[in-house]
């Protein structure tokens, strides 16, 4: 059904003005080193779009195809774009959001069959961004986008021919795993439109309000309905807009959105409290600020103009999720359906934990403690709200995607670093009720058994994944006992300092791998190490071999101590797959069974550190960084996963790495840049120092900290708050 077109001689709608405070940018524009299309080829899965760090939008082109590669709604070996939406996910490899998208055409519009619709051609050649903008031009319709954003509002700049043009509003569509539920558009005047869409997919109950403000009265709109069955049921009314404008040549439109998931009204103060004006250039002046702010808080000096590319935008990426949650006033809907208030701090939403406890978090802990304050307390706020801490939490949503349960490690490195105000004695609580939920992914039976039978259903688990269940249920408990430990509470720290040592009932001496095992506790039969089966989370048996990150001690003694130990794990980097190997797409990045492409992997380079042969570290992490991080579209060899793959590149290259994310310990490697300086929350600076550095000299002779010979294999969370120096001195020869 089409409504009448109206024409609209309401006049503007005024908002009052506020001030942004942001501190003076560096000397050197950080944000133009940042490349926002690495990632868009190959299985990166990343967007080029606008977002500002950690922000509620992501203002980005969609190709206008569904489909694995277009996960994040962009694919750079396409040619089309079909709209702007204001929210997608960073290389997470689920497809899900692309809400609320705007298109600019002129008339007549190019249209196609679904999926594809309304689109444009255009080309690599008028497109380009850099950290907080994006601009592309529509070759069909001979106009340009341009696209910045605060931390809740997407500003879009279009730039007309004369023509008869319009602005094209999308609830309907829906790509990949989203589908649209009930959507909902409002025209208050000529330049104020408001509305929602409802959607189900990854996150089973989407909510997204908006209000658009236009810079100039459109002359006439429309509006077309159409009813949405689901299941044969009515769900709801698709609507999508059309607003008509007659342009000038190179006039230019501002198309300014903010988003909330409370209400029409909470999106309403978002915009008026971040996008007071129709100024594109101020959004995008405070946008590369804020960018540059936060980038500047590690300097490197040196290396290739690809390597400061590479490094700048890996700190990028590691900022794009988790992804603020609450409106300006600190409203934000929780899982449990409800609006609550966030007094004093904010909710954080889009946790990858699987992924990102192993380094992103870490990482935050240097450059952003008072977001992971806040992250601990999101995490707090859930489990009030949803009975247990979050696993993939989305959207006010629990996707239950993946395994573990890591918000635990995050909570006790944050703790045992002495970061944020959060409340620890109910942090410790929550830690242990999400562990103790007996129904829960086969939790029972890993207390009572040990691990987690193979040949047991789950309703909780759409996949088996026993095996890696089971290791990383015993990584998670002793982070639980670690932080008991910390607390005086010696009973608890007991009692999971046992279960972490679980790791050890699946490691099965005949076969030398960690084994799957049933619930009579026999290993399965004809296992190979090589297979990816359902009972092994996105890998292997060579791939989850080595998930011990707490006990790497422990792990060498099972194996049959380091000279067995080193042989297994030099197999690990030279037994390559046959070459008849039907890999799965998460296998990316290999070196021998090393899957650098997939999180289990990441930490396995710097075990030989443990067991007296660093050079092999160094060897293979100079391998990794300057052969699968590159300065181009398919410069990631696996899925970004928000943030993970970003956050080992930039711990790497600085010369150091979280092998255990919680223990307070981080394992040396060999430095990618002559120096790097961390720009401490506490005044100090720690640097890194490697003056012989380059592409030859990858090992390391020799170490100083704070002037003097330096030979412990590790440095501390202390030494590096403390603004210690640390020197390598770099050579060609193996040491």
């Amino acid at each position: 059904m089409k409504t009448p077109t109206c024409l609209l001689t309401v006049a503007f709608c005024l908002f009052t003005s506020c001030t942004f405070n942001t501190d003076k940018q560096p000397e050197t524009d950080l944000s133009k080193l940042v490349n926002p299309f690495i990632g868009t080829d190959f299985t990166g899965n990343t967007y080029p779009g606008a977002q500002m760090p950690f922000g509620m939008v992501q203002l980005s082109p969609d190709n206008g195809l569904p489909g694995w590669d277009r996960i994040s709604g962009y694919f750079y070996p396409d040619s089309t774009i079909a709209g702007f939406s204001h929210t997608h996910l960073s290389g997470t490899g689920a497809g899900d959001l692309y809400d609320i998208s705007f298109m600019p055409v002129t008339l007549p519009y190019t249209e196609a069959e679904a999926p594809l619709g309304i689109h444009s051609k255009f080309s690599h050649d008028n497109e380009s961004a850099y950290a907080g903008y994006y601009r592309v031009h529509l070759d069909d319709y001979n106009i340009d986008v341009e696209l910045t954003a605060t931390e809740r509002c997407g500003i879009q700049r279009y730039t007309f021919p004369e023509a008869q043009s319009a602005i094209l509003l999308n609830l309907s569509k829906a790509m990949n795993w989203d589908a649209t539920n009930d959507t909902y558009i409002e025209v208050l005047d000529s330049v104020n439109v408001r509305g929602y869409r409802m959607s189900s997919g990854w996150a089973n109950d989407q909510r997204l309000y908006f209000h658009t403000r236009f810079s100039r009265p459109f002359e006439t709109f429309s509006i077309d309905t159409a009813a949405i069955f689901r299941d044969g049921k009515y769900s709801g009314t698709a609507m999508d807009a059309r607003f008509d404008f007659k342009t000038s040549k190179d006039e230019q439109i501002l198309v300014n959105t903010a988003i909330s998931a409370v209400d029409m009204e909470g999106a309403l103060a978002n915009l008026m409290a971040e996008v007071p004006d129709n100024d594109f250039d101020k959004y995008l002046a405070q946008a590369e600020n804020v960018w540059n702010k936060e980038l500047s808080k590690i300097a490197i000096k040196g290396g290739s103009e690809d390597d400061r590319v590479n490094f700048y935008t890996a700190l990028y990426h590691s900022m794009l999720a988790p992804t603020l949650y609450n409106d300006a006033d600190g409203r934000y809907r929780g899982p449990d359906k409800q609006i609550h208030q966030a007094d004093g701090w904010n909710n954080y939403s889009t946790f990858s934990l699987w992924d990102t406890y192993r380094a992103a978090h870490p990482l935050y802990t240097y450059i952003q403690p008072a977001r992971v304050n806040d992250m601990v307390k999101s995490f707090l706020a859930f489990y009030d709200q949803n009975g247990r801490l979050p696993v993939w939490n989305f959207q006010g949503c629990e996707t239950d995607m993946m395994i573990g349960y890591h918000a635990v490690p995050v909570i006790a490195d944050a703790y045992l670093k002495g970061i944020g105000d959060f409340d620890a004695k109910r942090a410790l609580e929550a830690c242990v009720a999400s562990a103790n939920i007996d129904e829960y992914r086969g939790i029972g039976d890993y207390k009572e058994m040990g691990f987690i039978p193979y040949n047991k259903e789950d309703e909780y688990c759409s996949e088996n994944w026993s095996l890696s269940r089971t290791l990383e249920y015993a990584f998670d408990d002793y982070c639980i006992a670690l932080m008991a430990d910390a607390m005086g509470e010696e009973e608890v720290a007991e009692t999971f300092y046992k279960r972490s040592q679980n790791y050890k009932n699946v490691y099965n001496p005949a076969s030398t791998f960690m084994h799957p095992r049933n619930d009579k506790g026999e290993f399965q039969p004809d296992f190979n190490a090589e297979e990816y089966t359902e009972h092994i989370c996105e890998s292997n048996g060579w791939q989850y071999m080595w998930s011990v990150q707490h006990d790497v001690d422990g792990l060498i003694d099972l194996v049959g101590g380091e000279e067995r130990f080193i042989e297994k794990l030099d197999s690990m980097f030279t037994f390559n797959p046959s070459s008849e190997a039907d890999l799965p797409i998460f296998s990316t990045g290999m070196i021998g069974q090393y899957a650098h492409g997939n999180e289990p992997s990441h930490h396995v380079i710097y075990l030989y550190n443990k067991v007296g042969q660093p050079a092999k570290t160094q060897y293979y992490l100079s391998k990794v960084m300057n052969e699968l991080y590159r300065n181009e579209p398919a410069g990631l060899c696996g899925n970004e996963d928000c943030g993970q793959m970003s956050a080992w590149y930039i711990f790497s290259a600085m010369g150091f790495y979280p092998l255990n994310p919680a223990n307070g310990t981080y394992e040396l490697g060999a430095p990618l840049f002559p120096e790097m300086r961390l720009n401490l929350e506490n005044g100090k600076t720690f640097t890194v120092l490697a003056p012989a550095v380059n592409k030859d000299n990858i090992y390391v002779r020799s170490v100083k900290l704070n002037g003097e010979p330096y030979t412990d294999s590790y440095i501390t969370h202390q030494q590096i708050m403390d603004g210690s120096v640390l020197e390598f001195e770099m050579t060609d020869k193996l040491n």
